[in-house]
This record gives structure tokens, sequence and C-alpha cells, in this order.
């Protein structure tokens, strides 16, 4: 016995030996690898070469299968050479397999190599590698919410929404019977997130109550709860003015602004949560900021507030640039695409026409560094380009830009945006497109069955019903769809439509020979314009101004309105040449495929400048 027991002491110091002298040259290839990789810059050859001199040691599977994991993953972040990645991330994920107690290595290496699938367009298997992952690792609650998170935003970037809410819906219970009201609310704020998209209203107003109260009831990291107040802020925004609802939101968008400050003033809590499910954030504070920018300008947009856009905007875009130097997250770009598309339509209203195309063909620019961003913005691209060539008063490119967009958008109320503004081209250019222009304004007829639920879109379709009576000469008609407009208007203080119907009532009481009536709308519609500022109601109210002081004998008030008149249709004119003139004017024909990458010359406009005079 004595014998057996010292042969036994003996082989276990033998092994106790091989284990340290296995440690010791592992540690320090593992420190030269990690020396190599933190170096400025980074010295990924070397690194690789450290790592891979693991192999002929003839390690420990733990020690195999964890080298190979992080081989894969410096060649997938450092290197383009994914087919080396793959390779060592598929023998990390197959050996992992096979070792108890060995979750970190094996999760990481599905989620990882899950990327790398998505990324080489095979999504057909990552998904299920992500599924078989998720399935073994519901002992690991971190590892279970994150795989959770992975399966159902690969499902959202593949439009399959129905997939993504239901592995949310299951993330929910999960976090809930694992005790995270934390990671319960990401899950179910995600839900909600999607189910806007999916314009499923009845199913998202219960969900939203309920994270309300998990939100409010949670208590835990201060940043990680205003995280999700922000989060759950912004959806109910987000929700308003998807509904044209630009009154009815200014509560929760003080409330979201407010949020924002007090994030903003918190410091990092470096403790982590007890509770492994915790271990997530929504967003980091600096992208919440632009996020809450953003909506401002959404916001301001909608209601007509152009200056207050313009402002929150170059702060939005001063704060990305800042950030796109440390961080590449492709969240980033989408920010800064989505602001340059309102701030464009704020341009083409205030009269900055050129530079409004030189920020189109700033989106063109991001949208040509990724495919995805480009099939995301397309449609938006497209109309952009159609009020941009209505703006210059090009009619058969603007009904192109339209048509283009309507066949790249399943988006219902986009779609509707765009119906509405080329039915007003078919309007602008007389009996051209008469049965064409019938049948789009019976799909957004506002008395009966509007495609979507927005107040402002259908306040507008009222408005184009109004535009089409008067051109027609049913001016009864015209003012009953204008005063639509108006009561819709007021109603939730959209300004921009709210001048444009005062004005064209103002021109059918003119027409009607009711100067004075004429003159209550006109003088108003001036006033909100030029608070606004919108270039091209100011034009058509000073030139109504002219016509009535004139009619009305009223020679110093008709002599300053000609003024005025004169004074905007010069700015009209001065930037109308120079858009014209730039290269990126050539963009207004571009209807197919992605996005042209130079721009020839031209040499000067050639486009009617009749309407601008």
């Amino acid at each position: 016995m004595a014998a057996q027991a010292a042969a036994a002491a003996q082989a276990a110091a033998v092994q106790a030996a091989q284990a340290e002298a296995a440690e010791s040259w592992y540690l320090a290839l593992l420190g030269f690898a990690e020396h190599f990789r933190t170096s400025s810059p980074p010295k990924i050859r070397l690194c690789v070469h450290c790592l891979q001199a693991v192999f002929p040691f003839k390690p420990p599977q733990r020690i195999e299968a964890r080298t190979h994991l992080q081989l894969g993953s410096v060649l997938y972040h450092h290197t383009k050479n994914s087919e080396q990645a793959r390779s060592h991330l598929e023998k990390a994920w197959l050996i992992s397999q096979q070792i108890p107690q060995f979750e970190d290595v094996k999760f990481e290496a599905a989620s990882l190599l899950s990327e790398l699938y998505c990324q080489e367009n095979s999504v057909d298997a990552a998904k299920p590698l992500l599924r078989k992952a998720i399935q073994i690792s519901q002992q690991t609650p971190y590892w279970h919410c994150r795989l959770l998170f992975q399966l159902a935003q690969l499902h959202t970037l593949e439009k399959d929404l129905v997939s993504a809410c239901d592995l949310l819906g299951v993330g929910a219970e999960y976090a809930r019977v694992v005790g995270s009201e934390y990671t319960r609310a990401l899950f179910l704020l995600s839900k909600g997130m999607l189910l806007l998209m999916e314009r499923k209203l009845q199913e998202v107003h219960p969900l939203l109550t309920l994270c309300g109260q998990i939100v409010e009831n949670w208590q835990g990291n201060p940043i990680q709860k205003e995280s999700l107040r922000v989060f759950f802020l912004v959806l109910q925004v987000t929700h308003y003015l998807d509904a044209g609802q630009v009154k009815s939101v200014k509560p929760c968008l003080k409330q979201l602004q407010q949020c924002i400050q007090t994030i903003s003033t918190l410091h990092d809590d470096e403790i982590l949560p007890s509770n492994p499910a915790d271990l997530f954030h929504w967003l980091p504070k600096e992208h919440m900021c632009v996020l809450v920018y953003l909506v401002t300008v959404m916001h301001s947009m909608q209601a007509g507030y152009l200056e207050k856009a313009q402002k929150y905007t170059d702060k939005a875009l001063m704060q990305l640039e800042k950030l796109k130097m440390l961080d590449c997250s492709p969240i980033l770009s989408s920010f800064q695409v989505i602001l340059l598309e309102h701030i464009i339509m704020c341009r083409l209203v205030t009269g900055h026409k050129a530079t409004a195309l030189q920020e189109i063909s700033q989106v063109c620019q991001l949208c040509q560094q990724s495919p995805r961003l480009f099939s995301n913005h397309a449609a938006q691209l497209h109309t952009l380009l159609g009020l941009y060539c209505v703006s210059v008063n090009c009619m058969d490119n603007a009904e192109a830009q339209f048509t283009t967009a309507l066949r790249l958008t399943n988006h219902q109320e986009l779609w509707a945006f765009i119906v509405t503004n080329l039915a007003s081209v078919y309007i602008r250019e007389g009996n051209r497109h008469q049965e064409v222009l019938y049948s789009l304004l019976e799909r957004i007829n506002p008395d009966h069955s509007f495609p979507v639920s927005s107040h402002c879109l259908r306040a507008a379709a009222f408005y184009v019903r109004g535009l089409f009576s008067f051109f027609q000469g049913r001016y009864n008609e015209a003012k009953r769809f204008l005063r639509e407009t108006l009561k819709m208007s007021n109603a939730e203080d959209l300004n921009r439509l709210t001048a444009c119907s005062l004005v064209l009532l103002g021109h059918i009481f003119y027409v009607l020979g009711n100067h004075r009536e004429s003159n209550n709308m006109v003088v108003p519609a001036m006033q909100l314009a030029s608070k606004i500022p919108d270039m091209s109601v100011q034009l058509w109210s000073s030139a109504l101004l002219r016509d009535l002081n004139k009619a009305c004998g009223n020679a110093m008030d008709a002599h300053e309105a000609a003024q005025m008149h004169q004074n905007f249709s010069q700015q009209l004119l001065q930037d109308h040449i120079e858009a014209c003139s730039l290269p990126e004017h050539n963009l207004i024909t571009w209807t197919d495929g992605p996005p042209p990458v130079q721009f020839q010359a031209q040499n000067g406009p050639n486009t009617s400048l009749a309407s601008l005079l």
C-alpha cells in the first residue's frame, strides 16, 4: 500500500511539473501575443505567430480550444483572412463542446462564428449554429440571453420580424425566470420596437404599458435604469411622430430630453451586477445623446421649426464626427444618414437647394460604403431627389425619382408620402397624366380608407385634394378640403401645412374677388412662413399681397409687397442657378442600381426658371 501511495504521489508530482511547465510556456506565448496585439500600431502578424506556436506543444484540449478562439477572433477583427478565421472558430466550437464547464469559450466561439457566417452571407449556416448554442446555454444566463438577442437581430436583418419577436418574447420570459427584470425590460422594449416597425399597434400599447411599469419599479444601477427610460421614451416619441402627432408628443419628448441630461451627469459605475443576466447595455451614453438629438430633429422638421431642426442637426453631426473617429459602429452611419435626410428636407423648404444637393451627394457616399445602409435608405434617397427635382422645376425627373422610390419601398408611411408628392407633381403638370392622377388620388383618399394612420399625412392628402380642386376651378370643393387640412394642422401644430393651406385659400378668395377674406388668409400665411421659414410660401404670399393691395388701391403696401417678392425671387433664382450648375445635379437622372460614384460637371442649368419669376 505504501509503495502504491508513493507511486501515486510520484505520478501526481510528475503531472504537476508537466502542468507547471505547460503553463509557463503557454503564458509566455500568450503574453507575447497580447503585447503585439496591443502595440501601437498593432503587430497582428506577430500576434498570430505567437498563438500558432501553441499547437506544436500538443496542449490540453482547454488550451487548444481557447487558442483556436483567440486566433479566430484576431483574424476576424484585424485581418481580411476570413477563411482562416472561420477554420479556427469552427475548431474552437467543435472542441469546446466536448469539454465540461467551458461555457465562455464555447459560446463566444458560437457567437463570433455566426457573425462571420452572416458577413459571408451564409445566414443558413449561422441560424442552426445559434439555435444549438441557445439550446445548450440555458444554464448560463448571460450567454443564453446574448445568443437570443443575436438570433433575433439576424431575423430582423432578414426582415423576418415575426420570428425575431418570438425570440424576444422567449428571452423576456427567460429573464423573468432567472430574476432579471432589467434584461426582461430590454427584451420587451426590443420587441416593442419591432412591433412598431410592423405597425402592430394593438400589441404595442399593452407591451409599452408593461415596460413602463417594469422600468419605474426596477431598482438598480442608475445609468442602466435611465438607459431603459431613454429606450422606452424613444419608442413612445417615434410612435407619436409616425402617427404625425406633433403636438401630442411634446410631453414625452420633454421627458426624454430631461432623461438624457440626467444620464450625462451620472458616472459609469464599475461595480458589476450580481445577476449575470444583467450584463447588458442598450446603447453607450454618447450614442443615446445623438439619438435624442435625432428624434428632436424629426419633431422639429414635422412641426415646421426648421431653424431648431438645423441647430440640433449641427450638434448631432458634430458629436457623430467625434464618435466616428474612435468607433466604427454601423449604427452611427445610420444616425448620420437619417439626420442628413431630415436636414435636406429643411434646406429645400428654406430655399437652400444647392446645399441640399451636396448633402444628398453625401448620403450617396455613405451608402456606397455600406450595401446594407443603401438597401435600407434607397427609397428615401430617391424621394429626396424627387423633392429636389420639384424645387428646381424638373418635373419629368421628379416623376422618375418618385416612381423609383415607390418601387423600392414597402414602408406604408413612406409610400403615402411619396404618392402625395407624386400627385402634386401631376397636378402641376396639367392634363398630361389625368388617369394616373385620379388613380393616385383615390389611393390616398383622406375621406375614406386612408392607407396609414398618420395624422400629418392624412392632413397633407386633404391639401393635395384641395390643390387639385383649385386647379380644376372647383373652388367650393377646394375650400372644403383646405379647411379640413387647417383643422387637422391646427390640432397638431403642423405649421407648414397650415401656411400652405392658408395661402392657397387666400389665392382662391382672391380669384373669387373676395379681397378682404383673401387678406385674412394671406397675412397669417406670410407670418407663419417667415417664422418657419418657408421660402416658397413667402414668395407665393408676397405675390398675392402685392396683387391684393394693388386691387384695393393700397399703393404703398403694394410696393412693399412687390419689393419683398422681388427679394425672394432673386434669392431663389440665385440658389436655383447655383444648384443646377453643380456636378451633383446629374444625380437627378439616376434611377437604377447603386449610387453613381462620380459626377460630370455641367455647363449650366438646363431647367425652366419660369415658375420662380
